[in-house]
């Protein structure tokens, strides 16, 4: 968040008069050549954990520090495997049906059950389905002869007392302890558990628990929660997360957090925000007077604005401040480093290959992380790229994976067969339907639905690159069905001529909702925003949607209808993707007035002029309609849940919701 001109000033100035020059980057070096430079420097400085002791209940995710071995045989002695009797099975030889043999209880034989000890000279046990008790009950009869040792666990036969249990670096799960247990292993050498401590800093940031959302919506300050993303992929690799106090942008106090920290007895500290260039990015400079920066800046993106560094001989780590940039700086330095410190190796990711549904262009030099949505479309998993950018954190939370191009390359073409790293199990990926095309706030509405009337796993996963794109997806056979709402001006008719026009294959139209589109305006519409002609006003400025969008052509439409030229209007070629980033540009100011839905409108509290109501149709490929996934989508569509549901959110009609209205043949028929 930028501050006030005035505060600007101020931190500029101060920052001047302590004689500091703004940071620059003068080295961006590649990923693996900055973590191998921090991590041998953190080994020439003799830095360790050192190990501890814990109780073997408390031991469930620790990683061994040594190796372990067993403290006692398992078993500790001969015992049977099965009821019955203890003999000596010298003394069963030669018993057959036709010479049965009768053993005497107590000297030839001795009553046994599974686990007991074995009596002293015996080696053998007979299965008690196998005996004959005489009425007197002192012998038993046996008509075939034991062999030595059968159904005996001997001494021994799982572990050996000081058998290797565990090797070093290994993560005790619930079959692990099983094994400490039965070696007797009551006490576990394990590492010492990193500390890292976890220092946020910015003048305009709060505590999350404490930001109030008038003062979030008045922009008087930040909610800090990167610290909690932080500290849970920390305590997932098995360290431990001390969150400090937030800091404010000054180099002193910064200094002074990264000493109380190390002093309170933190391993490793992590500073977040401010490790840029900009004039009130401090970080590389306090590590720098502290100790030793070994990296400002690395050549991956999100992520470039890296620190590392030695403080005492400790590991100092500062990461960006947006979100996704900041969350890659730790994967990549911080994680792998936790990992190493406790003789493991850092939690891998899954890989598929996958084709690339849209050309992504990318600047040379720099490798590039890149979020995607999948969807495995008739045996070929598809990957549509997500928001690039460093601030997007829900790119992270809607992301099913990670894609990387490599520092070599200008960018990958559509189609490109690419690996992508999972951030989902594979399997619920493949249970997914996925959809592209149009944005509508009833998708993520029948996602939720169908989870949970469904036992087959599936979802809806939805990707909103407009109207027209999703119809150019399913051609392509990019995905499993498509949003769209592309209004024909000559007729009046909803899809029908766009879908002939785009697609070649059969598909089904099947009605989802009819919705209200309308002009969304500020609360009390100070503009006093009536009709299409006010966007020509010189002091209205409007929000668009990407071309290829229904609502765009809509816009057009109107605006052909009351022979209006687009450039007239201040603001027609900012565009937004979905409804409800037009109704959070209207909200914010950026924007006077914008095109969308009335659910838009209403979530957001702003005002709405209709315009008519719209037909918003899903687009399904025929071969996908039998689909046992696409069938439970379209029952939940017709479903009263989902109609009662829809209808609360606003702005909806329903009356047609879940119906075929048309099917097209293709091309070729």
């Amino acid at each position: 968040m930028a501050t006030t001109e005035s505060n600007a000033g101020k931190d500029i100035a101060r920052h001047l008069e302590k004689g500091m020059k703004r940071n620059t980057y003068l080295d961006l070096k590649p990923l693996a050549k900055a973590r191998d430079l921090w991590f041998s420097a953190i080994e020439e400085s003799g830095f360790a954990l050192g190990e501890e002791k814990v109780a073997l209940p408390d031991s469930r995710g620790r990683i061994t520090a040594r190796i372990v071995q067993a403290n006692l045989s398992s078993p500790p002695f001969h015992a049977a495997a099965m009821d019955g009797i203890a003999v000596r099975a010298e003394d069963t030889f030669g018993a057959s049906p036709r010479r049965p043999l009768d053993l005497q209880i107590g000297r030839q034989a001795f009553w046994i059950n599974t686990g007991q000890k074995l009596p002293e000279g015996c080696n053998a046990v007979i299965m008690i389905e196998h005996l004959v008790a005489s009425p007197s009950g002192e012998s038993v009869r046996i008509e075939r002869a034991a062999f030595p040792w059968q159904h005996v666990r001997k001494l021994g036969e799982d572990m050996v007392s000081s058998e290797i249990l565990l090797a070093p670096g290994t993560r005790i799960g619930p079959y692990e302890i099983g094994a400490l247990a039965a070696a007797r292993v009551l006490a576990v050498p394990v590492c010492k558990k990193p500390v890292v401590a976890i220092i946020p800093s910015g003048s305009e940031i709060v505590p999350l628990m404490r930001a109030s959302e008038e003062a979030l919506r008045e922009g008087r300050c930040w909610p800090e929660f990167n610290s909690l993303i932080f500290a849970s992929l920390v305590e997932e690799a098995g360290a431990q997360a001390v969150v400090r106090d937030i800091v404010p942008d000054d180099p002193d106090l910064l200094r002074k957090a990264v000493q109380g920290a190390l002093a309170d007895g933190a391993d490793i500290v992590l500073l977040n925000a401010g490790s840029s260039a900009g004039s009130r990015d401090y970080t590389a400079h306090v590590i720098g007077s502290l100790g030793k920066v070994l990296v400002h800046g690395v050549a991956v993106m999100p992520g470039k604005p890296a620190v590392l560094g030695l403080v005492d001989g400790h590991p100092v780590l500062g990461a960006p401040g947006y979100p996704v940039s900041a969350t890659i700086v730790v994967e990549e330095f911080l994680l792998p480093l936790l990992a190493r410190l406790q003789h493991t190796l850092p939690k891998s990711r899954q890989k598929v290959s996958a084709r690339l549904c849209q050309a992504l262009p990318s600047r040379p030099g720099m490798e590039e992380r890149i979020r995607v949505k999948l969807g495995d479309v008739d045996g070929t998993m598809m990957a549509v790229p997500l928001a690039r950018g460093a601030g997007t954190v829900t790119s992270l939370s809607r992301a099913d994976g990670m894609l990387t191009i490599p520092a070599s390359c200008e960018g990958l073409d559509a189609g490109a067969a690419v690996s992508v790293a999972l951030l989902r199990p594979e399997e619920r990926i493949q249970s997914a339907l996925l959809a592209i095309g149009s944005h509508d706030n009833t998708l993520d509405l029948l996602d939720s639905l169908v989870r949970r009337r469904t036992s087959l796993g599936c979802s809806l996963t939805s990707v909103h690159v407009g109207s027209l794109g999703g119809l150019r997806a399913i051609e392509q056979g990019q995905c499993h069905l498509a949003g769209s709402h592309l209004l024909n001006m000559e007729d009046g008719v909803y899809n029908r001529q766009a879908i002939m026009d785009n697609i070649s294959r059969p598909v089904i139209l099947m009605r989802l909702v009819d919705r209200v589109q309308g002009f969304m305006v500020r609360p009390g519409n100070p503009l006093n925003i009536q009709g299409i002609r006010d966007l020509v006003r010189e002091d209205v400025t409007f929000i668009n949607r990407q071309r290829g969008s229904g609502t765009r052509v809509l816009l057009d439409c109107l605006l052909g209808k009351e022979g209006l030229k687009p450039q007239a209007i201040k603001g027609y070629t900012a565009e937004e993707f979905t409804h409800m980033n037009v109704a959070a540009a209207v909200l914010s100011g950026r924007a006077d007035v914008g095109l969308g839905v009335l659910a838009s409108a209403r979530a957001l509290g702003l005002d709405f002029i209709p315009v008519g109501v719209e037909e918003y149709d899903l687009v399904i490929p025929r071969r996908f309609w039998e689909d046992e996934r696409m069938q439970a989508l379209v029952a939940t569509i017709r479903s009263d849940e989902f109609k009662e549901q829809v209808l609360a959110m606003g702005g909806y009609g329903v009356e047609k919701t879940g119906q075929i209205v048309w099917e097209y043949q293709g091309r070729d028929k």
